[in-house]
């Protein structure tokens, strides 16, 4: 499997060991203070934000929701989304990027054999990046597929848009084997055979390194292969922690839309014509208007917090319900992320006005992010999942492995 980072000819200096949910939170804050210094600047001009992955590696953050009994601090899903938050508030691309990473960990902990756990697990302490390779653009018979060959297997097929995969140490790839099962293979970046495209050209999250992963004939060795169609057949938090971390994303990126407007607001916008006040800040509307977003935030906050808990809940004790729970209750919080990031994000020209749209300020990238992220995952699918569990007792998907 190799040792080190793929994408270095040394090995990466091992990462910090964060020993507690309050160090983890500091850590998130100051990178996010760094990070949040170019942002703008690599958004308008695509520069990839290498040496901000670097840094976030070393900070020991993609460790964090590694389990106890093997050398993680084991994060409470609450925390994991608001350190993820935190990162989406000052770059979401750099967030996005970890929350797929923290996927591949959650599939891991489920679906993992025993040394295959020890081993990426600890990979992850020491700062390397998982990525995972899979597109909802793959249609039937066009699937990537993973064939027996000798001891070990060949790989081929195409993943668009695999997110974070150009900065990935290890690239995780979901297949179907020759009996059509879901299967899961853990690459190194630099495995003969897979070439990545960058070639992501999406007008917001420009910079989450979602390149096309190609995969030509790759030998992959038996202890490389995660069987994960048992684990989409019966209830696990995979689905959950991906949602959640995805909500992460969202909620972040309202803050940054909210934080951008009350600055824009206060300090540069013109008041209404009609509105009788000299300062757009002491217009009535304008007032009431932040309020109310000011509100929907801290209440999609408070619901990415009550979902963490019925996800820990569920992680512990996996049974139906408990996942059914946490599925819902995740579902929700993911629903008024989504809409708030839009919301916030859209409310930002209507009140700070047409000065607030200049190229040069950039701040139409709240907007654009909000809009890419959640074209992925819309707030109508979680509507309808929740509405037909409640009238029809449909129970919603409980994974989300690919």
């Amino acid at each position: 499997m190799g040792t080190v980072s793929q994408l270095h000819e040394h090995a990466r200096p091992v990462a910090r060991r964060i020993q507690s949910d309050e160090e983890a939170l500091e850590i998130a804050r100051t990178l996010a203070e760094e990070f949040a210094r170019l942002a703008s600047d690599r958004d308008i001009n695509r520069v990839l934000p290498e040496e901000e992955l670097e840094t976030l590696s070393q900070s020991g953050l993609l460790g964090v929701s590694v389990p106890s009994e093997h050398e993680g601090l084991d994060i409470s899903n609450a925390i994991l989304a608001e350190i993820i938050a935190i990162l989406a508030q000052s770059d979401p691309s750099i967030a996005q990027i970890s929350q797929s990473h923290f996927h591949v960990l959650e599939t891991l902990r489920v679906a993992g054999g025993e040394e295959q756990q020890k081993f990426f697990f600890a990979r992850a302490l020491a700062g390397d990046r998982l990525a995972g390779a899979s597109s909802a653009a793959d249609t039937i018979g066009q699937e990537t597929r993973l064939f027996s060959d000798g001891a070990g297997y060949r790989l081929s097929g195409r993943q668009a848009h695999s997110t974070g995969v150009l900065f990935a140490d290890w690239i995780a790839v979901f297949a179907l084997d020759q009996a059509d099962r879901k299967v899961l293979s853990l690459l190194p970046r630099g495995t003969e055979g897979i070439q990545i495209i960058d070639d992501w050209d999406g007008f917001g999250q420009r910079t989450t390194g979602s390149g096309t992963t190609i995969l030509h004939n790759v030998h992959v060795g038996a202890d490389a292969i995660i069987p994960v169609d048992k684990d989409l057949k019966r209830p696990t938090t995979i689905g959950a922690v991906e949602r959640i971390t995805r909500a992460g994303v969202d909620l972040g990126i309202a803050r940054a839309a909210f934080a951008a407007t009350v600055d824009f607001v206060r300090n540069n916008a013109r008041p209404r014509t009609d509105s009788g006040v000299a300062r757009a800040a002491d217009d009535p509307l304008t007032i009431a208007r932040i309020g109310q977003i000011a509100i929907r935030i801290e209440a999609a906050a408070a619901m990415v917090e009550r979902a963490g808990g019925k996800v820990d809940i569920a992680q512990i004790n996996t049974t139906e319900e408990h996942v059914v729970d946490a599925m819902l209750s995740v579902a929700g919080a993911s629903a008024l992320t989504a809409e708030v990031a839009v919301e916030a994000s859209t409310a930002l020209f209507e009140l700070a006005g047409t000065s607030s749209t200049g190229i040069g300020l950039n701040l139409d990238r709240h907007w654009r992010n909000a809009r890419t992220h959640t074209a992925t995952d819309p707030a109508s699918q979680k509507h309808h999942a929740v509405g037909n569990y409640h009238l029809n007792g449909i129970t919603p998907p409980k994974n989300a492995a690919s």
